[in-house]
């Protein structure tokens, strides 16, 4: 089976940690959304990932080459940006005709039981009921699980079950020949080729396709989303354990330290994740994500998510501030 991960978007809600670096790699407790999702993926007995990348794509194919050498990784460039099933198209000479292919959206993390969903002889997709499905992929299905009907963010949704970004393909031609023909009858939503049109046309051809419910479901695409997912995964890996020791320093936990950190003088916690060789003095800090390599001096900080690279002194704010800033408010 194959892992297509699309990871090509240029992360626009998440500026301007996004001008510097993919979404996919911006930090969520202690490492990038992507090694979340290929740890997990991995953990399960997957090796064979396809990658489709776009925006600063290199930096991703540095960091997967280097972090999983032992993976065999795929990398295909989406270049102009069309569209989730425009994606996947491009990575069609990458899986057999009769191979399963599993697509997990690269900015989304999910917990699912995947034995369950393999042994499934249909194609099926992850879904959560939502309070407002207008802003996701909505499913419309029978009460057997089937599903009659999916739509891209309807502006009336008949259904509060999102799809949520993971979709297992028992039959990988049927879903490239479905976004072919969307291509070639240019059917479009929102300006590009959706994944979502494509599966449609697969179930008006009469291809059975069915839910599976997912438990945790983390979207990583606004800065409080990001927080928020922050917050959740600290507590499950249990930061607790790990005992920090820095000069004069407090630290609530859950939080998670990289290596190589220089703190002082500071309360930091809880809901904090502070990247590797990074260096915090006389400071609080709360609710935020630090990159590596930055330096904080004498600031109050709270639902703040702060780039590598960045020189910041003296502030109490709440901040969104990408790599490579140097801010002195002294």
């Amino acid at each position: 089976m194959k892992i297509i991960v699309p990871v090509a978007g240029v992360g626009s809600k998440l500026r301007p940690h996004t001008h510097t670096q993919p979404k996919a790699l911006v930090p969520v407790a202690g490492k990038p959304i992507l090694s979340h999702i290929v740890d997990y993926l991995v953990e399960a007995g997957f090796n064979e990932f396809i990658f489709v990348i776009g925006h600063l794509g290199d930096k991703i194919e540095e960091y997967v080459s280097g972090k999983y050498p032992k993976l065999k990784s795929t990398f295909v460039v989406q270049e102009p940006r069309e569209g989730t099933g425009h994606a996947l198209w491009l990575a069609r000479d990458k899986v057999r005709a009769d191979e399963d292919m599993l697509i997990v959206l690269g900015d989304t993390l999910i917990e699912f039981d995947i034995a369950s969903v393999l042994k499934n002889k249909h194609s099926s997709f992850g879904v959560k009921k939502v309070d407002d499905p207008r802003q996701f992929g909505v499913v419309e299905a029978d009460g057997a699980g089937r599903i009659v009907r999916v739509a891209e963010k309807p502006s009336i949704p008949k259904s509060n079950l999102a799809m949520v970004g993971i979709y297992h393909i028992k039959d990988s031609r049927t879903l490239f020949d479905a976004i072919e023909w969307t291509m070639k009858n240019n059917i479009r939503t929102r300006e590009e080729f959706n994944l979502t049109d494509a599966i449609q046309r697969m179930i008006e051809q009469g291809v059975v396709c069915e839910t599976f419910p997912v438990g945790s479901w983390f979207d990583c695409g606004s800065k409080a989303n990001l927080l928020e997912t922050n917050a959740i995964m600290l507590k499950k890996v249990d930061t607790g354990k790990k005992k920090y020791k820095f000069k004069n320093t407090v630290i609530i936990h859950p939080t998670i330290i990289g290596e190589q950190c220089d703190i002082s003088d500071s309360i930091i916690g809880p809901n904090v994740s502070i990247g590797e060789n990074t260096t915090v003095r006389s400071s609080i800090i709360s609710d935020s994500i630090i990159g590596a390599y930055a330096e904080l001096d004498t600031a109050v900080l709270h639902e703040s998510v702060i780039g590598s690279d960045v020189y910041l002194k003296g502030l109490s704010q709440s901040l969104n501030i990408g790599d490579s800033t140097e801010i002195d408010f002294s």
